[in-house]
C-alpha cells in the first residue's frame, strides 16, 4: 500500500465520533447536529425534473469533458456572474463530481514531485486539501488565518523562501470555517505572487453563492484575472458546486474552471481517471446553473437562520460578523473547544465541530482553530432556531 496514507490524519468527524463516545445525552430533547456542512433545504426541483426526463441515457457513456450544453451552461453562469468578457466553454471550463473530487485530482495531476513540493493551505481549513498533497507526495504550508488578520491568510507574512518552493496554494472564499471573504484586492496580490514564484492558484468558492448582503455577493479569482486584463487566467483555477448553491451535494456536479493550459492536462488526467459525470446528472446541472430563483430564495433562507441564531447568541459568545457560507465561528469561554463541544452534547444535546479538529498547529505551534467552534447552519430554521438557546444556555451555564 502507498506508505503516505499513514500521513492521513482523523478526519474531523472521526475524531468528533470517538469525542463524544461514552456520553449518553438527555433523551427528552431532540438531537440537533450543527456539525456536517450539509444542505438540508429542498434540492432545486428544476434539477430534479431534468435529471428523471433524462434516464434513458444512462445506457450512455458520458466523455470526461461533459456535455458541450453543460460547459456552454457553466460558462454563461460564470461570465453574468464574475463579469468575465470570455471565458471559454470549450478550453477554459470542465465539469467535474464535485469538488471534493477535483480538488483532490488535480493535486495528484499538477504536483511535480521531483521538485520541491509544498502546497499552501488556509488554516484552519478543509481537510480534502492536506490528505491532496500528502498522497501527491507534497508537504502542506499552513497559513494561518486569525482573528487580527479577517480570518485569512496573511499574505506578506509568508518569506520568499517558502514561496519558491510552493506549487499550488489554495484559496477557500467565502471561507470554511470562517466564512470570511478575500477581497479582490488580496486576490490580486495572490495572482502578482504567483507570478513572481511560479505556482498555481487553486481557489473554491464553493460557498459564492451564499451571501448574506445581497448587494454585495463574494468577489472570485477569476474576475480578479479578468480586472487585471488576464483573460486568459493564467496559473489560475476556480472550483465551484451546485452542492451548496442549487441544495443538491448528492448529485456531485460541479467545475473547474480558468487557465486552459491547466484544463487540458487536468481533463488529459481525468480520462485514465475515469470520473465522467453520467448524462442524466449532466442535465439536472443544465438546469440548475440556468436558474438563479431558486439561489436567492436559497439565501434568504439562509439569512432568516443567521438573523434568528446571531440574535440570541451575540450577547453570550463572540465571533465575526458572517458575511458569507452558512457557518459560524465562535469563540468558547474558556477556550477548550473540545471540552465545550462534549459537554454540550451531554447536556443539551447538541452536536458542534471542535475547531481544532479543523486546524493544525502552526505559527509558534499554535492550532489557530483551537478555542472556536464551527456551526453549520444547514437545517430548516425552526431546528435550527432551537439550537441556539441551548447553546446560550450552555455557555451561561458554564460562565
Amino acid at each position: 500500500m502507498n506508505p503516505d496514507l499513514d500521513a492521513l490524519q482523523p478526519y474531523p468527524f472521526e475524531k468528533l465520533a470517538a469525542l463524544k463516545a461514552g456520553v449518553t445525552p438527555p433523551a427528552n430533547r431532540p438531537h440537533i447536529p450543527l456539525t456536517i456542512g450539509e444542505p438540508r433545504h429542498p434540492p432545486y426541483a428544476g434539477a430534479l425534473e431534468a435529471l428523471s426526463a433524462h434516464l434513458d441515457e444512462l445506457a450512455r457513456y458520458p466523455a470526461t469533458a461533459g456535455l458541450p450544453e453543460l460547459r456552454e451552461a457553466i460558462a454563461d453562469w460564470a461570465r453574468r456572474r464574475f463579469g468575465l468578457e470570455g471565458l471559454d466553454a470549450e478550453g477554459q471550463v470542465l465539469p467535474v463530481n464535485g469538488t471534493r473530487e477535483a480538488i483532490f485530482a488535480f493535486v495528484q495531476a499538477a504536483l511535480d514531485r521531483h521538485r520541491p513540493a509544498r502546497v499552501a493551505v488556509p488554516n484552519p481549513f478543509y481537510q480534502i486539501y492536506e490528505g491532496a498533497t500528502l498522497l501527491a507526495g507534497g508537504t502542506p504550508l499552513y497559513l494561518d488565518c486569525r482573528a487580527e488578520h479577517g480570518f485569512r491568510p496573511d499574505l506578506e507574512a509568508v518569506p520568499a523562501d517558502a514561496w519558491r518552493e510552493v506549487q499550488i496554494v489554495f484559496v477557500c472564499s467565502p471561507g470554511n470555517p470562517t466564512g470570511a471573504v478575500t477581497p479582490l484586492d488580496e486576490l490580486k496580490r495572490l495572482i502578482a505572487l504567483a507570478d513572481e514564484f511560479d505556482f498555481i492558484v487553486a481557489a473554491d468558492e464553493c460557498y459564492s453563492e451564499l451571501y448574506l448582503d445581497e448587494s454585495a455577493p463574494p468577489p472570485g479569482l477569476l474576475q480578479a484575472c479578468a480586472e487585471l486584463g488576464r483573460h486568459d487566467y493564467r496559473r489560475c483555477l476556480v472550483f465551484h458546486s451546485l452542492s451548496k448553491r442549487s441544495n443538491l451535494p448528492g448529485l456531485r456536479s460541479g467545475f473547474v474552471a480558468g487557465d486552459a493550459g491547466l484544463i487540458a492536462a487536468f481533463r488529459r488526467y481525468r480520462t485514465y481517471h475515469g470520473c465522467a459525470m453520467s448524462l442524466p446528472l449532466q442535465h439536472a446541472s443544465i438546469a440548475a446553473w440556468r436558474d438563479e430563483a431558486h439561489v436567492k430564495a436559497n439565501r434568504d433562507a439562509y439569512r432568516a437562520k443567521f438573523a434568528a441564531v446571531t440574535e440570541i447568541l451575540a450577547p453570550v459568545m463572540a465571533f465575526p460578523a458572517p458575511e458569507a457560507s452558512f457557518y459560524l465561528w465562535p469563540a468558547v469561554p474558556d477556550g477548550d473547544d473540545a471540552a465545550f463541544a462534549r459537554s454540550l452534547f451531554a447536556e443539551e444535546h447538541v452536536s458542534v465541530l471542535p475547531g481544532s479538529y479543523m486546524g493544525r498547529p502552526g505559527e509558534k505551534g499554535v492550532n489557530p482553530g483551537a478555542g472556536r467552534i464551527r456551526l453549520a447552519l444547514v437545517d430548516e430554521l425552526d431546528a435550527t432556531a432551537e439550537a441556539a438557546p441551548r447553546l446560550r444556555r450552555h455557555v451561561e451555564r458554564h460562565a
